[in-house]
């Protein structure tokens, strides 16, 4: 195949399979995300594009390995009663409504810094709509802080979400280096996102008043106690690993395979698995590999004088702008070799990881997991519409990009 039929043939399948992407579902068909990446993946290959062994090592293996093992562990926690046990220390504490709403946005928060934000959503919302129902509290601004909060602490490190795990991957940034330059970012978004959703909501919090526990009481899940104290004692040791420099991938296998010891069924487990979601990503990475391939170098993105010498402003505003056109996974593989050329590659990256993941707060369809709080809620007979969403979601995006942009751009260390 000649070079200008291989750039056209590239560009047209790439084009498609973004457009439909973005869509999330082909006209006619039921095809998920996970579908369409994996059809443009397949057609790449049968096209001539790509042959079978150049495609098994464009798929990053260390990712996929890293995302796995933590939705494994993650697993275990919330069969184990980890996270029924954080929310009813919550409820214990007997707070006012504010002080109830900063405290479930910042259990999000923080644990989705480390377990990944969108298994932690599908861990939370469950159990933030029974705490609701149960005190007698307004459910819309507790979950879409819950959401929200679950974007914005997830950027404080390489685990909390799975564009920040294929960043930690492409960029070899250390994780406690990643730690040190977003983690302050993270702590002053959350503290954003909390008084912009109490504004926003500060009618029906006030008039909510004290949290008091509802007599009938929803039928708590039997905690496995012995599970609990393995599964937090193997958490600890993991996120100590983290900060010690061991390789992620393979600390998070680890931790799942000595979870795995146990006498749960495993079926349980891997029902709480995204399979979609990891087969995505190696269509992605497969399809993202050969645009680059055949496109990209053509591109001569090192003559690119804006981009490559003020990479924190250029990146932030392009990652903002894609993450809402075809989502922030499939928008961060786009930037694989355009970061390299930049005069800062390491803030170039941590600035795609900030505005990537501070991107997905703007509209409902803008992350996963905003999608996974929406999608619970709907089920269990409550509806957070899109314009709503919109009334926290815009702000929220564009003051935590703001002051993510600008601390990158003015803080050296």
């Amino acid at each position: 195949m000649d070079t200008i039929t291989a750039v056209r043939l590239t560009s047209v399948i790439f084009g498609l399979t973004y457009i439909a992407l973005a869509i999330g579902k082909i006209p006619r068909l039921r095809v998920d995300r996970a579908g369409i990446a994996l059809i443009g993946a397949v057609i790449m290959l049968a096209v001539g594009l790509i042959d079978l062994k150049a495609a098994a090592e464009a798929i990053d293996f260390e990712t996929i390995a890293l995302l796995f093992g933590m939705m494994v562990l993650v697993a275990y926690l919330q069969i184990g009663g980890f996270f029924q046990v954080a929310t009813d220390r919550i409820l214990q504490l007997r707070l006012g409504a504010f002080g109830l709403l900063a405290m479930t946005m910042s259990v999000s928060g923080v644990f989705s810094a480390f377990l990944v934000n969108d298994v932690v959503c599908v861990a939370l919302t469950p159990l933030i709509l029974d705490l609701c129902r149960r005190t007698k509290q307004p459910m819309m601004p507790h979950l879409i802080g819950l959401a929200t909060a679950s974007n914005v602490g997830s950027v404080a490190t390489i685990t909390g979400n799975p564009q920040n795990m294929i960043i930690g991957s492409l960029s070899e940034i250390s994780y406690l280096r990643f730690v040190g330059r977003l983690a302050p970012i993270a702590i002053l978004g959350l503290v954003v996102n909390f008084l912009i959703v109490a504004c926003v909501y500060r009618r029906s919090l006030s008039s909510a008043g004290r949290v008091e526990v509802a007599d009938d009481p929803a039928e708590a899940k039997p905690i496995d106690r012995v599970l609990l104290m393995k599964g937090s004692i193997v958490t600890i040791g993991v996120v100590a690993l983290f900060f010690l420099g061991s390789p992620i991938a393979v600390v998070a296998l680890v931790a799942a395979a000595i979870m795995m010891l146990s006498t749960i069924d495993p079926s349980h487990v891997y029902r709480r698995v995204d399979w979609p979601l990891l087969l995505m990503f190696a269509g992605l990475f497969i399809i993202v590999d050969v645009f680059n391939t055949h496109v990209v170098r053509g591109w001569a993105i090192e003559d690119w004088t804006f981009v490559t010498t003020s990479p924190v402003i250029a990146v932030s505003g392009l990652s903002v702008v894609l993450s809402n056109l075809v989502s922030n996974v499939p928008a961060v593989l786009l930037f694989k070799p355009i970061v390299p050329a930049t005069t800062n590659p390491e803030q170039a990256w941590l600035a795609l990881a900030m505005s990537s993941t501070f991107a997905g707060n703007l509209t409902v369809l803008g992350s996963v997991a905003n999608l996974i709080v929406v999608e619970n809620a709907r089920r269990a007979g409550f509806n957070v519409s899109f314009q709503e969403y919109l009334k926290v979601g815009i702000p929220v995006t564009i003051i935590t990009t703001l002051l993510g942009v600008g601390w990158l751009q003015w803080t050296h260390y």
